[in-house]
């Protein structure tokens, strides 16, 4: 009689345990979605786009750099280096490859690798007449 008693118990024990590490690793799992997707900054660039490529062993990104405008020497302190969110404006930044553009962008605390290989994730540009 006392066995099964104990049995029972350990059992309630087991399936209590089981259900706070779900919900522990559930709650986990949503804040670090949240932090690696949160926008630290919002903002814009122009320069002239001189690199745009679809890139990427396992997943294919969209990665791009621009020539800051007012700079004459290309270095790392004059490019900017940024991934594109969307296969639609990297088409559209395709055809403004070598023109004088602006990006917007966002910049992610710590970006997916799917996302692409910056935390500056660009989702619209704009030619610069």
């Amino acid at each position: 009689m006392e066995l099964n008693n104990i049995k029972t118990k350990a059992k309630s024990f087991g399936k209590k345990l089981l259900l706070i590490a779900f919900l522990g690793l559930l709650l986990f799992a949503t804040g670090y979605y949240f932090y690696r997707t949160y926008t630290i900054s919002e903002g814009s660039h122009a320069g002239v786009l001189y690199k745009i490529t679809k890139t990427g062993k396992l997943f294919k990104t969209y990665e791009g750099e621009l020539q800051l405008a007012g700079t004459a020497i290309m270095n790392k302190t004059s490019t900017f280096t940024f991934s594109v969110i969307d296969e639609a404006t990297f088409n559209q930044m395709q055809k403004m490859e070598g023109k004088n553009i602006r990006v917007y962008y966002r910049e992610k605390v710590d970006a997916f690798p799917w996302q692409g290989e910056t935390d500056f994730l660009v989702y619209k540009t704009e030619e610069i007449k």
